[in-house]
């Protein structure tokens, strides 16, 4: 059985900063949204074998589990030693007894990357301009650009009318190709805030001389003005650059680099760290996805600049492990990236002369799944004949992603739940195949099913993407739920029953509370450069 550690003893460790740790909170993301740990990182129980190896990939690292006290903690506790964790304790009395301690309890999500951004925006005095103003700018013929800083997908639901996508970690990087004029006025949106701020204060910190604003609450600011927002848009900015906007950019980067302290780390020494038993190591690809998935470094993680700085805790689970960013060789991204975590008190590096030119995986980030199940696959062919003599199909992705689009005649549930909901799936089903986004969860739920029930259960190969990658169909919308579709965090724009611009402005409220909240906790400070 597990160890505990009380509320004080994990206080005072995280305070001496001594040592590497993770606090992973293995609630489903609406319960950890609702009040958590700072330096907690989002890992639901259901998930928890195919997350954990990415975030915590060194066995030996010390794990802190916390819950909301309802006994999930004591079974992921016994799932990582039985996984191979050797360092695991549990935090008595999950995240309430934290803030019964009298310590902060923060609600959202990415919290210290969003607060970050306000902190950002108090120390630099980043500029910006409000709905009204870019309204009035765009209607005068005012010499400027709209970018997007938000990754394409987010993007194509909405945007700033003229905007073009232009990710975070991108803006530096590309600025000179699509604003080479410096009477050009740049103004920089999000959805809310945070990677608006960090995005215009990144242009101003490289140096360029054009005038650089922030969108004062992104799209979402800009929909409670009463304008309208275009939906459906693929609009990138330009992705081959000049000759000319290379050597400008990779210029701005050094001096940023000279004066924020970036270091560099050769590839012998990073190939040292990455082995190196004691301390965790993560392997950081800041490049856009797309050249991720043409070549990367066997191990490396596809973590997009603009992305990591704004949700670190997605792709950093460690406090106090080595980042080591990689870029092409250029070096702008990941110097950009590191002179914002080196302010988050990151140990970080950028990888010296970038990626190498031989011996790259191609392909999508592959994900660790740990523990594997001993569980029957069936590809697409297969599954369809078992449809069709009365097995029912069972979708454990999450929720959004069913609401999105999932196999006809499903029935959703979520994985963590599995033993207390599976009396709600038809009783007369002759079998079960499940599936989720990519067929991971699914493996690990069919043989839980098959356990549970008694009956067969086989897992789809490659999940509903294979699915889809076959032809076949599928129906969206919240159908045949044996479970409360509560797992996911939502985005303002996402969420049901009530009145979307309250959501909006609840959520912006939220953001710009975070820099008095973080002024009150003991254990968060940022670098003043």
């Amino acid at each position: 059985m597990a160890k505990t550690i009380s509320p004080k003893a994990l206080h005072d460790l995280i305070a001496a900063n001594a040592q590497e740790f993770a606090v992973v909170d293995v609630r489903g993301e609406r319960a950890f949204s609702d009040g958590h740990l700072m330096h907690a990182i989002s890992v639901p129980l259901g998930r928890l074998e195919i997350m954990i190896g990415t975030l915590v990939p060194r066995l030996t690292t010390a794990i802190f589990v916390t819950d909301g006290g309802e006994g999930l903690s004591d079974k992921a506790a016994k799932k990582l030693e039985e996984i191979g964790y050797t360092n695991v304790a549990i935090l008595e009395g999950g995240t309430p007894g934290w803030g019964k301690t009298g310590y902060e309890i923060y609600s959202g999500f990415n919290v210290p990357s969003k607060a970050f951004g306000e902190f950002v925006e108090h120390h630099f005095g980043t500029p910006s301009v409000s709905a009204e103003e870019l309204k009035e700018m765009l209607d005068s013929g005012q010499k400027m650009i709209v970018l997007d800083s938000r990754p394409m997908d987010e993007f194509e639901v909405m945007n700033i009318p003229t905007a073009t996508c232009c990710p975070g970690g991108e803006l530096a990087y590309r600025i000179h190709e699509v604003a080479p004029d410096p009477d050009t006025t740049v103004v920089v949106n999000c959805a809310g805030r945070t990677r608006s701020i960090l995005g215009a204060q990144s242009l101003i910190n490289s140096g360029i001389p054009n005038k650089v604003v922030a969108l004062r609450n992104g799209t979402m600011g800009w929909h409670l003005s009463g304008f309208n927002l275009e939906r459906g848009n693929l609009r990138p900015t330009a992705l081959n650059l000049s000759s000319a906007s290379i050597d400008d950019a990779r210029d701005r980067a050094e001096t940023v680099a000279k004066r924020y302290g970036v270091s560099k780390v050769n590839r012998a020494t990073a190939e040292e760290w990455l082995l190196d038993k004691n301390r965790t190591t993560l392997l950081l690809d800041v490049r856009h996805p797309h050249e991720y998935e043409a070549g990367h470094i066997p191990g490396s993680i596809s973590a997009p600049g603009g992305q990591l700085v704004q949700a670190t805790d997605r792709y950093a689970g460690v406090r106090g492990s080595r980042l080591i960013l990689v870029d092409d060789a250029n070096l702008v991204r990941a110097t950009m990236t590191a002179h914002w975590l080196l302010q988050m008190h990151w140990d970080v590096y950028v990888l010296e002369e970038g990626l190498p030119m031989h011996d790259l995986e191609v392909g999508k980030q592959k994900v660790p799944a740990l523990m594997p199940p001993s569980v029957e696959y069936a590809n697409v062919d297969k599954t369809k004949t078992l449809l069709d003599n009365g097995w029912i199909p069972v979708d454990v992705a999450t929720s959004r992603d069913y609401r999105k689009g999932h196999i006809p005649g499903a029935w959703w549930l979520t994985r963590a739940r599995i033993e207390d909901v599976v009396k709600n799936l038809p009783e007369d089903a002759k079998g079960f195949v499940t599936t989720s986004e990519d067929g991971l969860v699914a493996s690990y739920a069919a043989a839980e099913l098959s356990n549970l029930t008694g009956k067969s259960a086989v897992a789809l190969q490659g999940g509903t993407a294979a699915w889809v990658s076959a032809g076949q169909s599928l129906e969206t919308g919240e159908t045949n739920l044996a479970d409360e579709p509560d797992d996911v965090w939502l985005k303002p724009y996402e969420r049901k029953g009530g009145v979307l611009e309250d959501f909006m402005r609840e959520y912006l409220t939220w953001e710009i509370d975070l820099i008095k909240q973080i002024e009150r906790d003991d254990l968060v400070s940022f670098k003043s450069v």
